[in-house]
């Protein structure tokens, strides 16, 4: 399972409001590339994602989908949003990362 935190949840929803797709979830997955091997992605998706093979969580009234294949990678982790001066964005602490890169979007299983 995928966990998504409250504050990641009511982000999530305000952009599906703002993008006026309020049916739509959260896709993440997993992708290679990145200075640690693989990089996360989250992306807006509208579809109920393949049926087949997608596993679709329903965590604090936000849908996400992941395939199999980053599944494998993601159990167990966290989708938060981080708010700092900074500036603000979507973060995934994830068990199964044995090393990750300095800003945290890559990692090595």
């Amino acid at each position: 399972m995928i966990n998504v935190t409250e504050t990641a949840a009511a982000k999530i929803s305000e952009l599906l409001t703002e993008e006026q797709k309020p049916g739509a979830g959260l896709r993440v997955f997993v992708q290679g590339g990145g200075c640690s091997g693989f990089q996360y992605g989250l992306m807006i998706d509208e579809g109920e994602g393949d049926t087949q093979s997608d596993k679709v969580f329903e965590v604090h009234g936000v849908k996400l989908m992941v395939d199999p294949i980053s599944l494998r990678y993601l159990k167990g982790a966290e989708v938060d949003f981080v708010d700092n001066n900074m500036g603000g964005g979507f973060t995934i602490k994830n068990p199964n990362a044995k090393s990750t890169c300095g800003c945290g979007s890559s990692f090595s299983a």
